[in-house]
């Protein structure tokens, strides 16, 4: 399988960049008007270069000129080899510096050095600005190689630029295919026949023809239409590659550079980011807190500033800090960032997030006890340990394979055990408190147990058999109460139902109306008492405002069975005159018996069942 790396090049404006890569690849990567009228590289072009039978790069092609570092950073994220070029005529300039600087910040793993134009000074020179240059990238984060010297327009040095290019892109790390996908954007145009085009490089995971993906920010989603790599059509593109992706269902003026293709919903924008950052030396100031910067993610250029914990001079860093955004970017564990600011602007800082989702200003989380202990009884959905850690999908898979202790899965959420069990201890809190304001119900629902309890339903019912196993609380269908509850505990409320109870025996089959009973015992408390007694079975609705003393309606049941067996069928009116009841309590007993299967209504006459 061929092996595929992205190449950047970086340096100083009319350093040869342009040159050197159209040399290598036969590529002119000034696609604008304005590029070749200014003789300089505006915005990003792209290239493919074949490095031998199993491997193959996308050089991507970065403007120089300091007003178009913007782009700069665009290209140079994701970027698996550095190609630093320096023109021999001219040495170490200041964009070289800024370039360097911003390649060690975005965590570059490798470089190839690159002196052009060798052939327009003399070897002292030479040596001079080789000299110059070893003893600067000596002092760099970045390995790297020794330096090509070259000669574009006549082709010399070409052939060793390759080779040296070869083995350093072997030695690359190598992208996971099976990882969550991403693709920061960095161009968006329309083309008659392809509607919306997309193209940028895939960072992670791979994507594919008919592929459904979402666009960040914004929630939008998309299908695939179809995949180019390098202009040309395939299936689908993995990581590394440089890919234009043609979007249904999208318009071109809903995405601009910054935007990101992805294809999992654990993915979402980030307003705040926690990271650890550091200051250049040579910044020209302190960065304080709440000043504002340009923060570089990606393809995104964001305003944020600094939250806390403190202000950072020049050289120093913080391991842990938080830098809040005006707008939001899509972050993951481990992803890079570069920050600029000051007048004029220029690079001064970068960083490393630590937590795309930062709950407040905790501190970060470097293990799954962790994160997960830090969210509470809230959990954490399994499909964000990519994200939220920066692990590629089959790792998290294989790590929920062997969660540690004190770490349970339930359902898709992973909860700290101790958070089950102090989440126990709330619902009991939570059923108590209901008991003591609810005196007349059985107990509290699930449902509304579950509502309240800020968890998923699989981890409040983990907690709920926690209490329970404990002796603490106990479920029953859809209610939920302490062991001993019962209703009517308090001496009040005893009296209270056996007083209402007898106000409903004592009418037998002439039953009182809510509404009559309420004008007694009150509003708030005759429907809950009413339902107590209907739960103990004492009394029997016959609808939502009428009620019946379950031995009066038992009478009634017998006396009809009688009336309508010596009568065979009959009609209300015959009844009324065989019981004593007037038609506004007759109808609703008659009704009750229809639904209870005693009896069978026939136009005006009622017949026994069975």
């Amino acid at each position: 399988m061929t092996r595929h790396v992205v190449v950047g090049t970086a340096g100083h404006i009319d350093h040869g960049k342009t040159a050197l890569v159209l040399a290598l690849t036969g590529v002119d990567t000034d696609r604008w008007a304005e590029e070749k009228r200014r003789g300089i590289t505006i915005d990003l072009g792209f290239a493919p270069l074949t490095l031998g039978p199993d491997l193959s790069a996308s050089v991507v092609d970065v403007p120089g000129h300091e007003a178009f570092v913007r782009n700069m950073l665009a290209g140079a994220t994701g970027v698996d080899l550095a190609l630093l070029v320096i023109a021999a005529d001219e040495g170490i300039m200041p964009q070289t510096e800024e370039h360097l600087a911003i390649l060690e910040f975005l965590g570059v793993a490798r470089g190839v050095p690159v002196i052009t134009k060798c052939d327009l000074v003399e070897p002292g020179w030479l040596d001079l600005v080789l000299e110059d240059l070893t003893e600067r990238l000596a002092r760099s984060r970045i390995p790297w190689a020794e330096p090509v010297q070259t000669a574009a327009i006549r082709g010399e040095g070409l052939d060793r630029l390759r080779d040296v290019l070869a083995r350093e892109a072997g030695d690359a790390p190598v992208r996971a295919a099976d990882d969550v996908l991403r693709l920061p954007i960095d161009r968006v145009f329309a083309l008659p026949g392809a509607g919306t085009v997309v193209t940028g490089t895939v960072w992670s995971g791979a994507v594919a023809k008919g592929d459904t993906v979402r666009l960040l920010p914004g929630g939008r989603t998309a299908r695939v239409r179809s995949v180019e790599v390098h202009g040309q059509g395939v299936q689908s593109a993995l990581p590394g590659r440089r890919a234009a992706l043609s979007l249904l269902d999208v318009s071109r003026e809903k995405l601009r550079r910054g935007h990101v293709v992805v294809d999992d919903a654990a993915w979402r924008p980030s307003s705040a980011l926690t990271c650890s950052i550091e200051l250049l030396p040579g910044a020209r100031r302190r960065l304080r807190r709440r000043e504002r910067v340009r923060v570089h993610l990606g393809t995104s250029s964001v305003t944020g500033w600094l939250v806390g914990p403190a202000d950072l001079a020049p050289g120093a860093s913080l391991e842990v800090a938080w830098v809040a955004l005006e707008s939001p970017l899509v972050a993951r564990a481990g992803d890079r960032f570069v920050f600029r600011g000051g007048s004029p602007v220029t690079t001064i800082g970068g960083g490393i997030v630590l937590d795309p989702y930062p709950r407040g200003r905790e501190r970060p989380h470097a293990s799954v006890p962790d994160l997960v202990d830090s969210a509470g009884a809230e959990g954490v959905p399994t499909s964000h340990l990519p994200i939220r850690l920066g692990m590629p999908r089959r790792e998290a898979a294989d790590l929920l394979d062997r969660l540690p202790s004190g770490v349970r899965r339930l359902g898709d959420q992973l909860v700290a055990a101790r958070a089950v069990g102090e989440l126990a201890a709330e619902l009991v809190a939570t059923v108590v408190a209901y008991h003591a304001s609810h005196p007349f119900e059985v107990g509290m629902s699930r449902q509304e147990l579950r509502a309240g309890a800020g968890a998923t339903p699989d981890v409040v019912d983990a907690a709920l058999e926690l209490a329970a196993g404990q002796g603490r609380l106990v479920a029953e269908g859809p209610v939920v109460r302490e062991p001993e509850w019962t209703v009517g505990q308090d001496e009040n409320t005893r009296a209270d139902l056996e007083r209402l109870a007898q106000a409903v025996t004592e009418r037998r089959w002439q039953f009182p109306s809510v509404g009559e009973l309420e004008g007694t015992f009150g509003v708030e408390k005759t429907r809950p008492l009413l339902a107590v007694l209907s739960r103990q079975g004492r009394v029997v609705a016959l609808d939502r405002e009428h009620y019946v003393d379950r031995g009066a309606l038992d009478e009634f049941a017998e006396a009809l069975r009688r009336a309508i067996g010596e009568l065979g069928s009959a009609a209300p009116s015959q009844l009324r005159e065989a019981t004593g009841l007037t038609r506004k309590h007759l109808i609703p007993l008659l009704e009750w018996a229809d639904r209870e299967g005693l009896t069978k209504r026939d136009g005006d006459t009622r017949s026994l069942v069975g």
